[in-house]
Protein backbone atom coordinates (compact mmCIF):
# COMPACT_ATOMS: atom_id res chain seq x y z
CA UNK A 1 0.00 0.00 0.00
CA UNK A 2 3.11 2.21 0.02
CA UNK A 3 2.52 3.01 3.69
CA UNK A 4 5.76 3.82 5.57
CA UNK A 5 4.45 3.92 9.15
CA UNK A 6 7.10 1.40 10.27
CA UNK A 7 9.79 3.95 9.38
CA UNK A 8 8.32 6.57 11.73
CA UNK A 9 7.23 4.70 14.87
CA UNK A 10 9.42 2.15 16.63
CA UNK A 11 6.96 -0.77 16.64
CA UNK A 12 3.94 -1.53 14.51
CA UNK A 13 2.71 -3.98 17.14
CA UNK A 14 2.73 -1.36 19.89
CA UNK A 15 -0.32 0.50 21.13
CA UNK A 16 -0.19 3.28 18.51
CA UNK A 17 0.57 0.98 15.59
CA UNK A 18 -2.22 -1.45 16.38
CA UNK A 19 -4.79 1.33 16.82
CA UNK A 20 -3.86 2.78 13.42
CA UNK A 21 -3.96 -0.60 11.67
CA UNK A 22 -7.34 -1.46 13.15
CA UNK A 23 -8.71 1.97 12.12
CA UNK A 24 -7.45 1.46 8.55
CA UNK A 25 -9.16 -1.93 8.37
CA UNK A 26 -12.33 -0.31 9.78
CA UNK A 27 -12.39 2.10 6.83
CA UNK A 28 -10.62 5.23 8.12
CA UNK A 29 -8.50 6.99 5.46
CA UNK A 30 -8.04 10.50 6.87
CA UNK A 31 -4.34 10.78 7.80
CA UNK A 32 -5.02 13.46 10.44
CA UNK A 33 -7.48 11.24 12.29
CA UNK A 34 -5.20 8.24 11.96
CA UNK A 35 -2.21 10.18 13.32
CA UNK A 36 -4.34 11.42 16.24
CA UNK A 37 -4.65 7.80 17.42
CA UNK A 38 -0.97 7.77 18.40
CA UNK A 39 -0.16 7.42 22.07
CA UNK A 40 0.79 10.55 24.03
CA UNK A 41 4.30 9.15 24.55
CA UNK A 42 5.08 9.63 20.85
CA UNK A 43 6.81 12.93 20.18
CA UNK A 44 4.36 15.49 18.74
CA UNK A 45 7.05 16.58 16.29
CA UNK A 46 6.63 13.22 14.57
CA UNK A 47 2.95 13.81 13.73
CA UNK A 48 3.61 15.49 10.32
CA UNK A 49 5.86 12.57 9.34
CA UNK A 50 3.24 10.09 10.55
CA UNK A 51 0.61 11.78 8.38
CA UNK A 52 2.86 11.57 5.33
CA UNK A 53 3.69 7.93 6.06
CA UNK A 54 -0.03 7.06 6.00
CA UNK A 55 -0.63 8.39 2.50
CA UNK A 56 -0.94 5.18 0.50
CA UNK A 57 -2.93 3.17 -2.00
CA UNK A 58 -5.75 1.47 -0.12
CA UNK A 59 -6.60 -1.18 -2.68
CA UNK A 60 -8.95 -3.99 -1.76
CA UNK A 61 -6.39 -6.75 -2.33
CA UNK A 62 -3.85 -4.97 -0.12
CA UNK A 63 -6.38 -4.48 2.67
CA UNK A 64 -7.31 -8.16 2.43
CA UNK A 65 -3.62 -9.11 2.84
CA UNK A 66 -3.27 -6.74 5.80
CA UNK A 67 -6.30 -8.25 7.53
CA UNK A 68 -4.95 -11.77 6.97
CA UNK A 69 -1.57 -10.76 8.42
CA UNK A 70 -3.19 -9.16 11.48
CA UNK A 71 -5.33 -12.25 12.15
CA UNK A 72 -2.29 -14.52 11.83
CA UNK A 73 -0.27 -12.30 14.18
CA UNK A 74 -3.03 -12.46 16.80
CA UNK A 75 -3.23 -16.23 16.41
CA UNK A 76 0.52 -16.56 16.96
CA UNK A 77 0.31 -14.31 20.03
CA UNK A 78 -2.32 -16.62 21.55
CA UNK A 79 -0.08 -19.64 20.87
CA UNK A 80 2.86 -17.87 22.50
CA UNK A 81 0.74 -17.19 25.60
CA UNK A 82 -0.11 -20.89 25.77
CA UNK A 83 3.62 -21.69 25.67
CA UNK A 84 4.31 -19.17 28.45
CA UNK A 85 1.65 -20.81 30.63
CA UNK A 86 3.18 -24.26 30.03
CA UNK A 87 6.71 -23.01 30.80
CA UNK A 88 5.45 -21.42 34.00
CA UNK A 89 3.88 -24.73 35.09
CA UNK A 90 7.13 -26.58 34.40
CA UNK A 91 9.15 -24.02 36.37
CA UNK A 92 6.80 -24.23 39.34
CA UNK A 93 7.04 -28.03 39.29
CA UNK A 94 10.86 -28.00 39.12
CA UNK A 95 11.26 -25.47 41.93
CA UNK A 96 8.51 -26.52 44.35
CA UNK A 97 10.96 -28.37 46.63
CA UNK A 98 13.81 -25.90 46.26
CA UNK A 99 14.41 -23.18 48.88
CA UNK A 100 14.00 -19.62 47.69
CA UNK A 101 17.13 -17.42 47.91
CA UNK A 102 17.03 -15.01 50.85
CA UNK A 103 18.58 -12.07 49.00
CA UNK A 104 17.59 -11.35 45.42
CA UNK A 105 19.28 -8.79 43.18
CA UNK A 106 16.66 -7.09 40.98
CA UNK A 107 16.66 -8.62 37.48
CA UNK A 108 17.98 -6.80 34.44
CA UNK A 109 15.28 -5.30 32.24
CA UNK A 110 14.38 -7.35 29.16
CA UNK A 111 14.59 -5.34 25.95
CA UNK A 112 11.38 -6.89 24.66
CA UNK A 113 9.13 -7.78 27.63
CA UNK A 114 6.66 -9.45 25.27
CA UNK A 115 9.11 -12.31 24.74
CA UNK A 116 8.25 -14.02 28.01
CA UNK A 117 5.39 -13.10 30.33
CA UNK A 118 5.76 -15.30 33.42
CA UNK A 119 4.93 -14.00 36.87
CA UNK A 120 7.74 -14.57 39.36
CA UNK A 121 10.17 -15.73 36.66
CA UNK A 122 13.26 -14.26 38.35
CA UNK A 123 12.49 -15.86 41.72
CA UNK A 124 11.88 -19.28 40.15
CA UNK A 125 15.07 -19.10 38.11
CA UNK A 126 17.11 -18.18 41.17
CA UNK A 127 15.59 -21.09 43.07
CA UNK A 128 16.31 -23.48 40.20
CA UNK A 129 19.94 -22.32 39.89
CA UNK A 130 20.44 -22.28 43.70
CA UNK A 131 20.89 -18.51 43.73
CA UNK A 132 23.54 -18.39 40.98
CA UNK A 133 22.35 -15.27 39.24
CA UNK A 134 23.59 -15.38 35.64
CA UNK A 135 21.83 -12.05 35.12
CA UNK A 136 24.92 -10.43 36.66
CA UNK A 137 27.03 -11.67 33.74
CA UNK A 138 27.54 -9.60 30.58
CA UNK A 139 24.78 -10.13 28.04
CA UNK A 140 22.53 -12.18 30.32
CA UNK A 141 19.02 -11.50 31.58
CA UNK A 142 16.22 -13.79 32.73
CA UNK A 143 15.05 -14.47 29.18
CA UNK A 144 18.50 -15.45 27.89
CA UNK A 145 19.16 -17.51 31.05
CA UNK A 146 16.02 -19.61 30.69
CA UNK A 147 16.89 -20.23 27.03
CA UNK A 148 20.45 -21.34 27.81
CA UNK A 149 19.60 -23.64 30.72
CA UNK A 150 16.87 -25.26 28.61
CA UNK A 151 19.77 -26.48 26.41
CA UNK A 152 22.62 -26.96 28.90
CA UNK A 153 20.97 -27.36 32.31
CA UNK A 154 22.78 -26.15 35.42
CA UNK A 155 24.94 -29.25 35.99
CA UNK A 156 28.30 -28.79 34.28
CA UNK A 157 29.63 -32.26 35.11
CA UNK A 158 29.19 -33.58 31.52
CA UNK A 159 32.00 -31.17 30.55
CA UNK A 160 35.19 -31.75 32.62
CA UNK A 161 36.59 -28.30 31.81
CA UNK A 162 35.46 -25.02 30.34
CA UNK A 163 37.37 -25.93 27.15
CA UNK A 164 35.20 -29.00 26.71
CA UNK A 165 32.13 -26.82 27.22
CA UNK A 166 33.11 -24.17 24.66
CA UNK A 167 34.13 -26.86 22.18
CA UNK A 168 30.70 -28.48 22.53
CA UNK A 169 29.13 -25.05 21.93
CA UNK A 170 31.19 -24.73 18.73
CA UNK A 171 32.80 -21.58 20.13
CA UNK A 172 36.36 -22.89 20.44
CA UNK A 173 38.94 -22.00 17.77
CA UNK A 174 39.68 -24.75 15.27
CA UNK A 175 43.08 -23.99 13.73
CA UNK A 176 44.35 -25.94 10.75
CA UNK A 177 48.06 -25.15 10.50
CA UNK A 178 50.43 -26.65 7.96
CA UNK A 179 54.04 -25.58 8.26
CA UNK A 180 54.21 -21.80 8.28
CA UNK A 181 50.71 -21.41 6.89
CA UNK A 182 48.12 -20.62 9.52
CA UNK A 183 44.43 -20.75 8.74
CA UNK A 184 41.27 -21.37 10.67
CA UNK A 185 38.35 -23.34 9.28
CA UNK A 186 34.80 -23.15 10.47
CA UNK A 187 33.24 -26.32 11.82
CA UNK A 188 29.94 -27.18 10.21
CA UNK A 189 28.21 -27.88 13.52
CA UNK A 190 25.00 -26.22 14.60
CA UNK A 191 24.54 -25.77 18.32
CA UNK A 192 21.51 -23.88 19.60
CA UNK A 193 23.12 -22.96 22.92
CA UNK A 194 26.22 -21.70 21.11
CA UNK A 195 24.04 -19.52 18.90
CA UNK A 196 22.44 -18.03 22.02
CA UNK A 197 25.84 -17.03 23.35
CA UNK A 198 26.62 -15.45 19.98
CA UNK A 199 23.45 -13.39 20.24
CA UNK A 200 24.46 -12.20 23.70
CA UNK A 201 27.94 -11.32 22.44
CA UNK A 202 26.47 -8.83 19.95
CA UNK A 203 25.16 -6.71 22.80
CA UNK A 204 28.49 -6.74 24.63
CA UNK A 205 30.28 -4.43 22.16
CA UNK A 206 28.32 -1.39 23.34
CA UNK A 207 27.74 -2.51 26.92
CA UNK A 208 28.93 -1.02 30.20
CA UNK A 209 31.43 -3.85 30.59
CA UNK A 210 34.50 -1.95 29.43
CA UNK A 211 36.85 -4.91 29.31
CA UNK A 212 34.64 -7.28 27.32
CA UNK A 213 33.35 -4.44 25.17
CA UNK A 214 36.92 -3.32 24.49
CA UNK A 215 37.92 -6.90 23.71
CA UNK A 216 35.05 -7.22 21.21
CA UNK A 217 35.93 -3.97 19.45
CA UNK A 218 39.66 -4.78 19.40
CA UNK A 219 39.10 -8.17 17.76
CA UNK A 220 36.56 -6.67 15.38
CA UNK A 221 39.05 -4.05 14.16
CA UNK A 222 41.64 -6.76 13.45
CA UNK A 223 39.67 -9.73 12.21
CA UNK A 224 36.12 -8.56 11.53
CA UNK A 225 32.76 -8.79 13.27
CA UNK A 226 32.25 -12.55 12.82
CA UNK A 227 35.50 -13.48 14.57
CA UNK A 228 34.89 -10.90 17.32
CA UNK A 229 31.40 -12.24 17.89
CA UNK A 230 32.64 -15.81 18.31
CA UNK A 231 35.52 -14.77 20.58
CA UNK A 232 33.28 -12.68 22.84
CA UNK A 233 30.65 -15.44 22.90
CA UNK A 234 33.31 -17.88 24.09
CA UNK A 235 34.29 -15.58 26.97
CA UNK A 236 30.64 -15.24 28.05
CA UNK A 237 30.23 -19.04 27.86
CA UNK A 238 33.31 -19.51 30.06
CA UNK A 239 31.85 -17.11 32.64
CA UNK A 240 28.56 -19.04 32.60
CA UNK A 241 30.39 -22.36 33.04
CA UNK A 242 32.38 -21.02 36.00
CA UNK A 243 29.27 -19.55 37.58
CA UNK A 244 27.33 -22.81 37.41
CA UNK A 245 30.30 -24.86 38.61
CA UNK A 246 32.08 -22.64 41.15
CA UNK A 247 29.61 -19.91 42.14
CA UNK A 248 29.38 -16.17 41.68
CA UNK A 249 32.22 -15.20 44.05
CA UNK A 250 34.70 -17.01 41.81
CA UNK A 251 33.32 -15.35 38.67
CA UNK A 252 33.14 -11.89 40.27
CA UNK A 253 36.80 -12.11 41.28
CA UNK A 254 37.71 -13.11 37.72
CA UNK A 255 35.72 -10.22 36.23
CA UNK A 256 37.38 -7.72 38.58
CA UNK A 257 40.83 -9.03 37.64
CA UNK A 258 39.98 -8.86 33.94
CA UNK A 259 38.69 -5.28 34.25
CA UNK A 260 41.81 -4.31 36.21
CA UNK A 261 44.17 -5.77 33.61
CA UNK A 262 42.19 -4.07 30.84
CA UNK A 263 42.47 -0.66 32.51
CA UNK A 264 46.21 -1.18 33.10
CA UNK A 265 46.70 -2.08 29.43
CA UNK A 266 44.77 1.00 28.28
CA UNK A 267 46.70 3.28 30.67
CA UNK A 268 50.01 1.85 29.46
CA UNK A 269 48.99 2.43 25.84
CA UNK A 270 47.94 6.07 26.24
CA UNK A 271 51.00 6.80 28.40
CA UNK A 272 53.23 5.50 25.62
CA UNK A 273 51.39 7.61 23.02
CA UNK A 274 51.65 10.71 25.21
CA UNK A 275 55.41 10.15 25.56
CA UNK A 276 55.75 9.96 21.77
CA UNK A 277 54.26 13.46 21.49
CA UNK A 278 56.45 14.84 24.28
CA UNK A 279 53.61 14.94 26.80
CA UNK A 280 52.81 13.21 30.05
CA UNK A 281 49.63 12.21 31.81
CA UNK A 282 48.59 14.04 34.96
CA UNK A 283 45.93 12.39 37.16
CA UNK A 284 42.86 14.54 37.70
CA UNK A 285 42.32 15.50 41.34
CA UNK A 286 38.91 14.36 42.60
Amino acid sequence: MNIKLHNVISSLTGKSGMLIIEAILAGERDTTRLAALCDNRIDKKKLPDIKLSLEGQYKEEHLFGLRQALNLWRDYQSKIKECDVKIELFLKEMTKNKPKPKELIPPKPISNPNKLKIEGLHEMLMAYTDGRDAGQLPGFNDYSLIRVISETGTDMSPWPTEKHFTSWLNLAPWPNNSGKKKKTRRRKIQNRAGQMFREMARSVGNSKYQALGGFYRRIKSRHGARVANKAAARKIAVLFYRLMKYGFDYVEHGLEEYEKKYQERILKSITKKARQFGMKLIPEVA
